[in-house]
């Protein structure tokens, strides 16, 4: 069931602790990056609203970066078949098909998260909803090829497109009191 939507606006007017249970979910278990952005409110726009998130998420230090790294289950991991998933997770996760896996595409997916985690020490981190499982399998296997900082980079980068997708499952399209516009592929911090 999606979550009520609600216009920039309104997320403007929210208390702290309002603004932290409507949008801590947005990065997996690290509502404290949801009570920072918000400390740049008012957002005039979406595009405001998503750069306080991805701002605070880039800003944090290492350390806590790593740890939200770390908060993200494997992709059709030991998590989603014990039901331990985020509700967001989940979702997710199912969007791509990865609830319903075949027993070869299961292991398939358990010799690429153990590959992955075992390379790099950290849990594969792909915005499932831009993917099918037979992409991901794909992008997993030509990133095993990268160095441990270009996954870092990585996995922030597909954090950022997470996070995105969900403050636009939180807040209503429109301009909500200020403009709505996607900011351009090419323009300075776009994709972060």
């Amino acid at each position: 069931m999606q979550p009520k939507k609600m216009t920039v606006a309104e997320a403007n007017r929210l208390d702290e602790d309002e603004f932290v249970e409507k949008f801590g979910p947005v990065f997996e278990s690290s509502p404290h990056l949801a009570r920072i952005a918000g400390l740049s409110r008012p957002f005039e726009s979406f595009e405001d609203l998503s750069r306080a998130f991805r701002e605070a998420m880039y800003a944090a230090p290492r350390e806590e970066q790593m740890e939200l790294i770390l908060a993200h289950p494997d992709l059709a991991g030991k998590a989603a078949v014990a039901g331990e998933l985020t509700s967001e997770s989940a979702g997710e996760q199912a969007s791509a098909g990865l609830d319903q896996l075949s027993p070869e595409e299961y292991e398939s997916f358990t010799r690429m998260n153990a590959a992955y985690r075992e390379k790099f020490g950290i849990p594969m981190i792909v915005c499932v909803r831009e993917h099918t499982k037979e992409s991901i399998l794909k992008s997993a296997e030509a990133r095993l090829d990268n160095s441990h900082e270009e996954e870092f980079e990585t996995a922030l980068g597909e954090i950022s497109k997470i996070a995105d997708l969900r403050l636009r499952d939180l807040i209503e399209d429109g301009d909500g009191g200020g403009r709505w516009q996607r900011r351009p592929e090419n323009s300075p911090r776009a994709g972060r």
